[in-house]
């Protein structure tokens, strides 16, 4: 006599996690403290408009070099992630064809926090990390 034993699968269809979107507007409304870096003209003082969610209003900032503030931290993440322009190269491909690509990122501006930054903030889209050293 054989022993069988059938062993009984069960097919779960998980759709992936929505974001929480409640969530994260809440997160980049928190306000954070430090110091606006203007690398582009040091010294100088930058005014932008930002929006981010639908549901906020457009805030106008004029912040200026080397001085302190508190701003949204949606703000601060702007400031550190999307404010840089490319310095592009040539280079060619494995097939010897010429491409031109992205050789160089240049920051125009940051957000150096006081305060504690989540782990997740110190880097940015490309996996680079944001850190900068603050000399006193």
């Amino acid at each position: 006599m054989e022993n069988t034993q059938e062993v009984e699968t069960k097919s779960v269809n998980k759709k992936p996690a929505k974001p929480n979107y409640k969530y994260e507007r809440d997160k980049d409304r928190e306000q954070v403290k430090g110091i606006f870096r203007y690398y582009e003209v040091p010294g100088g003082t930058m005014s932008f408009s930002f929006k981010k969610w639908k549901e906020d209003d457009v805030e106008n900032y004029t912040l200026r070099d080397g001085a302190v503030y508190t701003v949204p931290l949606g703000v601060a993440k702007h400031l550190n992630k999307n404010c840089w322009y490319p310095i592009h190269s040539h280079a060619s491909n494995e097939n010897g064809v010429a491409e031109q690509k992205v050789g160089q990122r240049v920051r125009r501006m940051g957000f150096s926090s006081l305060e504690f930054t989540d782990i997740e903030d110190l880097m940015d889209k490309d996996g680079n990390s944001v850190i900068e050293h603050i000399r006193v």
